[in-house]
């Protein structure tokens, strides 16, 4: 890393607007500070906000060029793209996925597309993400471009919602710069927003649920700083508060939990994590307002309108989901009322609920059943190797192009290649591992709020896959890993760059997250090509592939 990069890195920083620049130190309010001013420290947000959305749009943009770059490529139904792809189609035509033909990829390629059948197909996930994928193919057709569309739009909001939650936990513009860069680069997320599985829509809502409750702790304690002030009191001197029922952001968290377990189950286990967070962080809040043992009636008074706000919410909106298959009659399972009236759901909640409550015990018999269990997969990847990398996968491959053939221009002995590849950037996961430890260290010893956040919400959805590591897993489900980890890497980083006014602290600091940011970076674009079809010769393949369990 030369000297004169970082001090152009360092200058950067120094120019800052100073509201911004303050924050960078990474401390969360001061127990000394009058319970306002305690309160309301979020205000600090409001001193640079419209940089900060023009930082977001920006960094936004990047995201969303670098990842419709030749979208199309390959123009072939990649990895499990021949699930979602064609279910999606047929959700169009149909209000249900039917079946295809067992040629139909091979025909879908060459423009046939009319091959589907209205007999239904067992399908064992949500159906809110292969509406999203049919919404590109009703705008650009049944085509690589149009199946993947969507994808490209949600891993643009995926980064823009990182921005911005990074940016609300920290109180740094900066910091959030950086976790949406970092997720902007990161070749995981850069490879599922580039093509048509479930699993990015789920984590942009998941990242959007989330981001809503960290404004919903802010909003919630200005607005006790302001019934405070109303009232002329330095505290609630032992009360209770205000209670407040109406939280627009916890409402629309529940609405987003909802379209996130509307696209894959898993996203209810964040739902249930930050629930319980959410009624912790209502005593703590109160708390802090003076409240004292008052404070724990948020037990009984406050959470039960967060359980409505949250998980009555999310259900209703999961249930809306499937409003395609409620109003059609051809869906798998669709009859199961009519041939069981005396089933017990279908007696009490009718023919179209009671089937539906039939088909989730059947996909939820598949996905813990023997089965499943039983499989195995070239790809699987135990959870415990996901934070490190341990097992990437494989999403599309040709093999084999010999010199002069398709412009491949290998030396004698050598051959090309053309491969997609779902791995994550490594120094971006690395450092990420690096950072959950210190996280977790300034959370418990340090008692910072903050790293509790993402430190939850992102390590939940990696922690509840343990007890089903007997059936094929795969690295790419840490897609809903990597959002808030990069966050809190973009957080530690914020603690190293140090105060604005400690001049040389925060030259050694600017060295350092410059060094980290610039050495991410530079490692995403020596991946860039196996991230992305391009031919390469095998020789520069395997100078990617670090470990031999990469192959």
């Amino acid at each position: 890393m030369s000297l004169p990069l970082l001090d152009r890195v360092f200058q950067a920083v120094q120019q800052l607007p100073r509201a911004a620049s303050e924050q960078l130190r990474g401390t969360h309010a001061d127990p000394l500070m009058p319970t306002i001013d305690r309160l309301d420290d979020a205000i600090v947000l409001h001193r640079d906000r419209a940089i900060s959305w023009l930082v977001t749009i920006v960094i936004g943009a990047l995201a969303f060029t670098l990842r419709i770059i030749n979208l199309s490529r390959p123009s072939n139904l990649v990895f499990d793209e021949t699930y979602y792809a064609k279910d999606a189609w047929t959700l169009l035509h149909l209000g249900y996925e039917g079946s295809w033909p067992k040629d139909a990829n091979d025909q879908i390629v060459a423009g046939v597309i009319d091959i589907f059948t209205d007999a239904p197909s067992f399908i064992v996930h949500p159906q809110l993400g292969k509406w999203l994928i049919a919404s590109g193919e009703y705008v650009f057709g049944m085509n690589s471009f149009g199946w993947r569309i969507a994808s490209v739009v949600f891993g643009t909001l995926l980064v823009m919602a990182t921005i911005r939650m990074a940016r609300r936990l920290s109180r740094s513009t900066l910091v959030g710069a950086m976790a949406g860069l970092f997720i902007t680069v990161d070749g995981l997320s850069f490879v599922m927003s580039r093509i048509a599985l479930l699993d990015i829509f789920e984590a942009a809502f998941t990242v959007m649920a989330v981001a809503c409750m960290v404004a919903d702790r802010d909003w919630f304690r200005h607005k006790l700083a302001g019934y405070l002030r109303a009232n002329g009191l330095t505290d609630l001197q032992g009360g209770y508060g205000p209670l407040l029922l109406w939280r627009p952001w916890r409402w629309t968290a529940g609405l987003m939990f909802g379209l996130a377990i509307g696209t894959k189950w898993n996203a209810m286990y964040v739902l249930a994590a930050m629930g319980i967070m959410a009624v912790v962080y209502d005593v703590s809040s109160r708390r802090t307002a003076g409240a004292s043992t008052k404070a724990f009636k948020s037990l009984f008074l406050d959470a039960p309108m967060a359980f409505i706000s949250m998980v009555v919410t999310a259900g209703l909106v999961y249930v809306a989901t499937w409003w395609s298959w409620l109003t059609t009659d051809g869906g798998w399972g669709r009859d199961y009322g009519s041939k069981h009236p005396d089933d017990f759901w279908v007696r009490h909640f009718g023919d179209a609920l009671g089937s539906l409550a039939y088909y989730h015990r059947e996909i939820y018999a598949f996905h813990t059943g023997e089965w499943i269990a039983e499989q195995t997969h070239v790809y699987e990847a135990n959870p415990m190797t996901w934070l490190f990398m341990g097992r990437v996968i494989g999403i599309d491959a040709v093999n084999d192009i010999q010199p002069g053939v398709d412009g491949c221009t290998a030396s004698s002995g050598d051959t090309c290649l053309r491969v997609i590849s779902g791995a994550g950037t490594p120094l971006l996961w690395w450092c990420a591992l690096v950072a959950i430890v210190i996280g977790l260290g300034l959370w418990w010893l340090g008692r910072d709020w903050r790293f509790a956040v993402p430190l939850v919400a992102g390590l939940t959805p990696w922690l509840m896959w343990f007890p089903n590591a007997d059936r094929p897993l795969f690295f790419f489900y840490a897609i809903m890993i990597i959002p808030f980890t990069a966050t809190v890497l973009a957080m530690v980083l914020g603690k190293i760059l140090g105060p604005a006014e400690a001049g040389a602290r925060r030259r050694r600091g600017a060295q350092i997250v410059g060094t980290v940011v610039l050495a991410i970076v530079a490692n995403f674009w020596f991946i860039y090509p196996i991230l992305t079809d391009q031919l390469m010769t095998r020789t520069m393949w395997s100078a990617r592939m670090w470990f031999p369990s990469w192959i």
